[in-house]
């Protein structure tokens, strides 16, 4: 028997719902939360009181970043904060299949508080997490992700200091039954050149969303970020040769402290100059204890501006690239009345699918940010 798992926050979190639920065991709630911004925070918050009034939910756990970051925030609410358990490469099924490669993080970005909350970097070995991608194909599972806090920083930890490359090639290598692998965020500084060239290969999914975060160098720096924009394009410039197909994404943080409307403009201009068709844009969250919380800050309400401004210029790029799909077909992994296609493009589907099975759509338009049958 296991516990209901409530899962905030990023695909790491996503890969360890199984493995907590198991943990807990029945007639419990545990959430796992996110701290990434104060509202992550405040959505943490929210979920444990809502699982309180729900006479179903029984002991209520809290776990992840939250609990650990911001552990004065549930004082005063009823629920166990606990710490997670186990080492990574914890795998779950949810309509793909997710494997946490590494957890926690070496770097020092002056913005992040999910590196205080998760401690350093810890990897896991290959043979693990060859075993968990091949024990969801196993079960089903016709993607899997290979996500991780810090994933391009696999291997740093074990014997050799094996580079992402190598997890990559020896998943595709010894699961050969799997049809789609795809992988989480991208550290634009840490893309080692044998996973560039693994892009070449159809069952790594043409795929790839970068921790860029800024398009201004000098912002880069205060965030103690360890690529400039022009890594960022060299980056994109080579996978673009291996793969000339490939969707890129990244993450982007609107209103860092001290950023002018000229650095404002670098990040706009750096969502054409990388070609980027989708993008997660953060307002500026200043978490306690991080060295950005103490510099100079952007109004709040100045920062969500910028962010609008970012959201705005990448929907009207994804609209084009989406539409150049029109006319083709595109296998999708379905999750129901939508799928995802090998480009990360959202797929409308002309009937719901079982969750996980693959099918082949003929795009017919694209609207409202998604491709349709």
């Amino acid at each position: 028997m296991s516990a209901s798992v409530i899962t905030h926050g990023c695909r790491a979190n996503l890969a360890e719902a199984e493995t907590l639920a198991r943990w807990a065991g029945a007639g419990r709630t545990i959430i796992n939360s996110c701290a990434v911004t104060a509202a992550a925070v405040r959505d943490a918050r929210a979920a444990a009181k809502r699982a309180l009034a729900d006479a179903g939910a029984g002991e209520v756990w809290v776990t992840g970043c939250a609990a650990e970051a911001a552990p004065e925030r549930f004082a005063d609410l009823p629920v166990r904060l606990v710490a997670k358990p186990g080492t990574p490469a914890m795998a779950t099924l949810n309509a793909r299949g997710f494997v946490a490669i590494q957890d926690g993080c070496d770097h020092g970005c002056t913005f992040c508080i999910t590196r205080l909350a998760r401690g350093p970097a810890r990897s896991a070995p290959v043979a693990a997490v060859v075993a968990a991608v091949a024990g969801l194909v196993a079960r089903g599972a016709r993607e899997v992700v290979l996500t991780g806090v810090d994933c391009c920083g696999w291997g740093a930890d074990l014997p050799g200091a094996p580079r992402l490359g190598t997890l990559v090639e020896a998943v595709l290598a010894e699961v050969p039954d799997l049809p789609r692998l795809r992988l989480s965020t991208l550290d634009p500084a840490a893309v080692d050149d044998r996973l560039v060239a693994l892009f070449a290969e159809p069952r790594l999914m043409p795929h790839a969303h970068l921790s860029l975060q800024s398009g201004d160098d000098l912002v880069l720096k205060r965030m103690r970020r360890r690529h400039l924009l022009a890594d960022a394009a060299r980056l994109v410039a080579r996978l673009k040769a291996a793969r000339p197909d490939i969707a890129v994404g990244a993450d982007l943080i609107a209103g860092f402290p001290t950023e002018g409307e000229a650095a404002h403009r670098a990040s706009l201009a750096a969502i054409d100059a990388l070609d980027l068709v989708d993008a997660h844009v953060f307002p500026y969250s200043p978490r306690p204890g991080t060295a950005a919380a103490r510099m100079p800050q952007v109004a709040p309400a100045r920062a969500r501006a910028r962010a609008a401004e970012l959201r705005a210029r990448v929907a009207a790029r994804r609209g084009r690239w989406l539409r150049g799909f029109v006319g083709t077909r595109v296998e999708v992994v379905a999750e129901g009345a939508r799928g995802l296609s090998p480009h990360f493009a959202r797929v409308r589907l002309a009937a719901p699918l079982a969750r996980g099975a693959l099918a082949v759509v003929q795009v017919r338009g694209a609207k409202g940010g998604e491709l349709v049958p």
